[in-house]
């Protein structure tokens, strides 16, 4: 197992927090990320400034926050929608670069003289604007964990070589960044142990699963996440798929990682060190908590949150995760063990199956058989050691193999 800090952490150089602000460039600025890191900007804007904003299709949403905190770029990733952002701009009085498409979210990216890049937009599309944030020297506040699952053996290097720190903003991996905080080197690090709320089904017997509708995936009973995350997290593939960002952050073997249904999403991860000392991190389930600190890191802002109250609290249960009702989780620890090109397959077979699945094309229980279909026919062409090329075009082939499962079912 490594030993290394993580996540490739590095001393900011010449901070104290007396004099702390960093300018940010925000990707995803009008999904459920984007709107809580500008929540954070609003109540701390001693701290925080924006530089840049990116959005997919929203518009109106993106003209509001622009003019509110004063964006000097402006990015809509759906280049139909560029005449309409340019022109809502101009109306609102609004001075600044405004770009569109794919290049235009790389763009922002890299814009200015940000200090950190917050990678909010979901799924893989998230990758090529994270490299070039990286390239740019900035830091990055990954709350895409598919740019390290899809891209984590190119991602990993070019953090080293361009001295670039990426701070988790997601909870799970925020905790055990936290919880690793002020380790020695010589501590030997045993085991992450990945909490996981069980998701809408975790009080569902294996059996009653045909019965699953779409509305009732979306039914997420502890965080208010986007739709693709919420049904991420009834398959528990979102737990799968941060078991291998865990491996790529914090360099620990697939066998010392170990997911735990906690109901109560209190204790967001934990980890166990040689002596069998365990350590979590706890906090009410905001995703605010691991995005300031993700944005404020090796500092500790004082926000004006709820205060977790134990005695309120009462309680808190851990249980094994049902294999049998959760296949796509070992699928992510057989993709993960495979490396190489394997984890951005998977990846991207995913997020084809939770679109079908979502445009009612194929059942809930179809997902799984999507993974291990699309996996299986990889084999074949699999690569230990993919460049961004090979990546990119094994994302897109994924992609058609997953979406040729309506036609050629197992």
């Amino acid at each position: 197992m490594s030993q290394n800090k993580a996540p490739h952490a590095a001393p900011l150089s010449e901070v104290t927090m007396d004099n702390f602000k960093r300018k940010i460039n925000l990707l995803g600025s009008t999904g459920s990320i984007g709107t809580q890191t500008l929540d954070i900007v609003e109540e701390r804007p001693e701290n925080f400034e924006v530089e840049a904003l990116a959005a997919g299709s929203n518009v109106e949403m993106l003209v509001e926050q622009a003019v509110k905190f004063n964006a000097k770029l402006v990015c809509v990733r759906d280049e139909a929608k560029y005449s309409e952002l340019k022109e809502a701009l101009e109306s609102a009085g609004w001075k600044g670069d405004v770009v569109a498409g794919e290049q235009g979210v790389v763009e922002a990216a890299r814009y200015g003289d940000a200090d950190v890049v917050v990678t909010g937009i979901v799924g893989c599309a998230g990758l090529l604007p994270t490299i070039a944030a990286i390239e740019s020297g900035k830091d990055i506040a990954l709350a895409n964990k598919e740019t390290l699952i899809a891209g984590g053996p190119v991602v990993v290097p070019l953090l080293k070589k361009n001295n670039v720190n990426m701070t988790p903003a997601d909870s799970e991996h925020s905790a055990i960044f936290q919880c690793l905080q002020g380790r020695h080197d010589g501590t030997l690090l045993k085991k992450i142990l990945l909490t996981a709320s069980g998701g809408a089904f975790r009080d569902w017997k294996a059996e009653d699963l045909k019965n699953v509708t779409v509305q009732d995936a979306l039914k997420h009973p502890n965080w208010d996440m986007g739709a693709k995350i919420t049904i991420d997290s009834a398959t528990l593939m979102n737990k799968g798929l941060e078991v291998i960002e865990a491996h790529y952050l914090f360099g620990v073997d697939y066998d010392d990682i170990e997911v735990v249904v906690h109901p109560q999403s209190i204790i967001h991860s934990m980890v166990e060190f040689g002596d069998t000392s365990v350590i979590g991190q706890l906090g009410w389930p905001d995703m605010r908590l691991p995005i300031v600190y993700a944005l404020s890191w090796p500092y500790r802002l004082d926000m004006k949150y709820d205060r977790l109250d134990l005695v309120k609290l009462g309680s808190l249960t851990f249980r094994e995760p049902d294999r049998k009702k959760y296949p796509a989780l070992d699928l992510s620890y057989a993709a993960g063990r495979a490396a190489g090109t394997m984890p951005c397959v998977l990846n991207a077979a995913n997020e084809a199956a939770v679109e079908l699945f979502r445009a009612e094309k194929i059942h809930y229980l179809d997902m799984p058989k999507v993974l291990e279909s699309v996996m299986e026919r990889h084999k074949s062409e699999w690569k230990e050691n993919p460049t961004l090329e090979d990546i990119v075009a094994f994302d897109k082939l994924a992609r058609v193999h997953a979406k040729e499962f309506i036609a050629v079912p197992l």
